[in-house]
């Protein structure tokens, strides 16, 4: 049975995650038990949950926020994520295919399609590739694995809020770069499909750092 403290995390969790309380927002604990109907205990222990989990954070003084991340914490969730995403492309290419995957796949082939044909759609193309990631954890059956990502994740996205969207010619290269990764899978060549994710995040990061650094939108 899910308990009250559960349904209050993920219900706050999915407000900073849509973005409805975005990064820097102060949180109240009473308004939060008004607002979701749930008991302040349940929300108060959801909060120092959330603040463990590194979403949060909590001032004596000051009170409690959703946490500004900045650029050296993008270059640590960057670094995270090579070791766990290189991972689960290993595993998912020494353990095969899903069905999942095939359907991302034939997705991102469909939208490498409309570009040649003159009809990115950025917004699309940026989904798929996260449901692309999604697929990958699931090939490689590993649940902690997984858990430790979807963390991850989070922060990910709230060190990204500032930026307004992702450019066309970034979302072209993205779409090909999940494509190669999907073939090392394929070819089940572990190292490669390792090496193919490593290289797809680290382009991801400099396209970032660029977007970010000279707007001084992180320091």
């Amino acid at each position: 049975m899910t308990s009250s403290r559960d349904v209050a995390y993920e219900k706050i969790h999915e407000m900073i995650v849509s973005g409805t309380l975005a990064a820097g927002s102060p949180l109240s604990e009473r308004g939060l038990s008004e607002s979701l109907g749930i008991g302040r205990t349940p929300v108060r222990e959801a909060i120092k949950a959330l603040a463990r989990d590194g979403l949060l954070e909590i001032s004596p003084m000051r009170g409690t926020f959703v946490r500004q991340l900045s650029i050296d914490d993008l270059r640590e969730i960057h670094e995270t994520r090579l070791a766990l995403e290189g991972m689960a492309a290993f595993l998912a290419a020494e353990r095969g295919l899903t069905d999942e995957l095939r359907r991302c796949a034939a997705d991102l082939l469909r939208i490498a399609e409309e570009d040649r044909q003159g009809r990115l759609d950025v917004a699309l193309a940026q989904k798929v590739g996260w449901e692309f990631h999604e697929a990958m954890f699931r090939a490689a059956n590993n649940q902690r694995l997984h858990e430790f990502y979807r963390n991850l994740r989070v922060q990910n996205g709230l060190a990204l809020q500032k930026v307004d969207g992702y450019d066309a010619e970034r979302t072209r290269a993205a779409v090909l770069e999940h494509l190669e990764i999907y073939a090392a899978i394929e070819a089940r060549q572990p190292a490669e499909a390792q090496r193919r994710v490593w290289e797809h995040l680290s382009r991801a990061l400099q396209v970032r750092l660029r977007v970010l650094t000279p707007a001084g939108t992180l320091n």
